[in-house]
């Protein structure tokens, strides 16, 4: 069982588990973000901010990314500085199920959430750890390069609408309040979003960090437009549609149901999943009707700085 802290979620010496869902990468990608976790854990360790850090694995692909011999050199070559442990799922179960499964046995005061594409910087886990002292807050987010997310926060405080969990630190406390991620509504997209907004209903502040800055290996067209596959595009429409219903804004479920029912064939095929699950009466319990804590931008969830 975790240990419990109190509402402070004080930092000194405190314990981590990152945890990366894992899809068809190489020993040779996942080991750049042990190698940047190494580091980073070398300088918060030294400066008595981490005193112990687990990195988790959880393997959603069609055959184990990992072979037994490669983890063992994974293990012997970290494991005096990280607690390295691998799940292989046997099939794809999704990031938010994924993510959830990985943090039931979590014994640790912090859980990351990171991507296994993700490089992060040397001192990031100090600048994302540090904001937790004052109690107020319960998400703490990086900047990402070379591309930065363009949702807005606030200058001053970091505050932000929502955390991205390609790299974002909640208290494992928290997290099992709030029930972890919502994997039954949201398979690959918007669990995040939807987490960052019961976060900040339980009365936390996410907060974005843009002095810890985490490489992440996105890819954009010539003219500077993401690329997203045809399955991004699909699990994309479908959590639009959730997010709209989950969060109690009819109106723009309304309007999206209109425009994905005569779409691509993605959208039409999230519109019709979506159909299927209001049939069933499967859709999830809807909150936040006195609009207090979404913030709905058109098909956006928060206002953007910028185009992208």
């Amino acid at each position: 069982m975790v240990k419990e802290r109190s509402a402070s979620y004080p930092v000194e010496g405190a314990t981590l588990q990152v945890q990366s869902i894992l899809y068809g990468l190489s020993i040779k990608e996942v080991g750049r973000t042990i190698e940047s976790l190494r580091r980073g854990f070398d300088l918060a360790h030294a400066d008595g901010v981490l005193e112990r850090l687990r990195f988790f694995m959880g393997d959603t692909s069609a055959e184990p990314c990992l072979s037994d011999e490669e983890l063992e050199k994974v293990k012997e070559k970290y494991g005096d500085f990280i607690e390295i442990d691998y799940h292989f799922f046997d099939k794809n179960v999704g990031s938010a199920a994924g993510h959830n499964f990985l943090a039931e046995d979590a014994d640790t005061d912090y859980l990351m959430i990171l991507n296994p594409d993700v490089v992060i910087s040397p001192r990031l886990l100090q600048r994302m750890i540090a904001p937790f002292q004052s109690g107020a807050v319960g998400m703490t987010e990086a900047k990402q390069l070379p591309i930065e997310h363009p949702k807005d926060y606030d200058a001053r405080t970091g505050e932000t609408s929502w955390a991205t969990t390609a790299c974002a630190i909640t208290p494992t406390n928290l997290f099992r309040q709030l029930e972890g991620f919502d994997s039954e509504s949201f398979f690959l997209y918007c669990d995040d979003v939807d987490y960052s907004w019961r976060v900040r209903e339980a009365g936390k502040k996410v907060i974005f960090l843009p002095d810890a800055v985490a490489f992440h290996d996105k890819r954009v067209s010539q003219s500077g437009s993401w690329q997203p596959s045809s399955a991004e595009v699909y699990y994309s429409a479908q959590a639009a549609l959730l997010m709209a219903y989950k969060w109690s804004n009819e109106k723009l479920l309304n309007k999206i149901l209109s425009f994905y029912e005569n779409g691509s064939e993605q959208e039409r095929a999230a519109f019709d999943h979506f159909q299927t699950k209001r049939e069933e009466n499967k859709l999830p319990e809807q909150r936040d009707r006195s609009h207090k804590i979404a913030t709905f931008e058109g098909f956006l969830y928060a206002k953007h700085r910028y185009a992208l």
